[in-house]
């Protein structure tokens, strides 16, 4: 397809967003399966029912710019995706670490998508087209939240894998540390109750 207008680019974007969305549904499966953080699991399957809707919407699209729903081949999330069933099969032993991989590449995917669902967004605002405006900005709004609830798992998961990382010798210095803090806190109340 030859681009010379705005609107044509605008068809570009939608088919290029949609063949991206298309590999997700495929791919998200997988990614729910190979993760072992239930909290996890439940991300990316609450987000694949998602994906699906985010497809019809683009259908949508299609019949408001009265084009046929076809996507143009998203090489981006392609290797994207590649790079996500990597990170998911590196054979890492520690479960919080192969979790956290797998959130790295759908953090990868939603940033990707986000900018995608911006740009589109702002064309059609551009060419007054307000109601495919609006559905884009639906669709870049769920991607925003799905990576905002990736965040929260990981903050869980790097705590747990900074913890499984502490060495036999620095959880005991963390113990005898601890003590210490407290006797110390007790300390200055005490001399500040006697200077009173």
């Amino acid at each position: 397809m030859s681009i010379s207008t705005l609107e044509d680019l605008l068809v570009e974007q939608v088919r290029d967003l949609y063949d991206a969305e298309k590999q997700l549904v495929r791919a998200l499966p997988k990614m729910a399966k190979a993760a072992t953080s239930e909290d996890l699991q439940e991300a990316i399957r609450e987000h694949l029912e998602e994906t699906k809707t985010q497809v019809s919407r683009l259908e949508r699209i299609f019949e408001e710019l009265d084009k046929p729903a076809k996507g143009k081949p998203c090489k981006a999330m392609r290797g994207l995706i590649e790079e996500g069933g990597e990170a998911a099969s590196d054979g890492r032993t520690e479960e919080p670490l192969t979790d956290l991989a797998i959130i790295a590449a759908a953090q990868r995917v939603e940033h990707y998508e986000i900018s995608g669902y911006g740009s589109a967004r702002a064309i059609a605002m551009q060419l007054g087209n307000e109601t495919v405006a609006s559905l884009l900005e639906e669709t870049s709004e769920e991607e925003k939240a799905a990576d905002t609830k990736l965040n929260e798992i990981a903050a869980d998961l790097l705590t747990q894998a900074a913890d499984g990382n502490m060495s036999a010798e620095e959880e005991e210095e963390e113990e005898e540390v601890k003590p210490a803090r407290k006797t110390s806190k007790a300390g200055t109340a005490s001399r500040r109750a006697a200077r009173g």
